[in-house]
């Protein structure tokens, strides 16, 4: 089902819940993948989509066409994501960026535990939140800058120097082995 008729769908009460379905099936692989790239664990990045497309749900009437619409479900489950970072960084003393969460992402099942995975994860996480964001946008889902500028809400022309910075920062780590 296109997205066209997905959006045309959900605004039919008949067919609201058959097109719901479709747009999980259609993108929950790639938001979790989206979710779990920002360092959140497999049964949470679970909690967070459903949280996400609950969100998507509710708020299907109010989107209006102005950008994809992959691009307005991956700015609610990057939302999603970073509020649930903030709650839990609260409840937790320790700091997001400790070695424990290295190490859980590198016992994760979910993950391929290859030698060459463990290092761009590692170089990807030495960049700053917004660095990652971007890149993580660009190099693994292959957003477009506009769409990558449409989620950020930062000019086309900033996200180019920013994961222009981020490819060489990572480059810089690989190479330190």
């Amino acid at each position: 089902m296109s997205d066209e008729q997905i959006l045309a769908e959900m605004r039919d009460t008949h067919t609201q819940e058959k097109a719901f379905r479709a747009l999980m099936t259609k993108y929950q692989e790639r938001l979790y993948l989206q979710i779990r790239r920002m360092k959140i664990e497999h049964a949470d990045a679970d909690d967070v989509l459903q949280n996400t497309f609950v969100k998507v749900y509710r708020n299907i009437r109010k989107f209006e066409g102005k950008s994809e619409l992959y691009t307005w479900l991956y700015r609610i489950a990057t939302n999603e994501a970073i509020t649930f970072l903030r709650q839990k960084k609260r409840r937790q003393s320790t700091s997001l960026d400790d070695e424990s969460t290295t190490y859980q992402l590198e016992a994760d099942t979910w993950f391929d535990g290859s030698e060459a995975q463990r290092k761009l994860k590692a170089a990807i996480d030495t960049l700053p939140n917004k660095q990652q964001q971007v890149f993580n946008m660009r190099y693994f889902d292959e957003m477009s800058y506009k769409d990558i500028s449409e989620v950020v809400g930062t000019s086309v022309g900033g996200l180019k120097a920013s994961y222009h910075h981020a490819v060489k920062k990572i480059e810089d780590f690989l190479k330190q082995d």
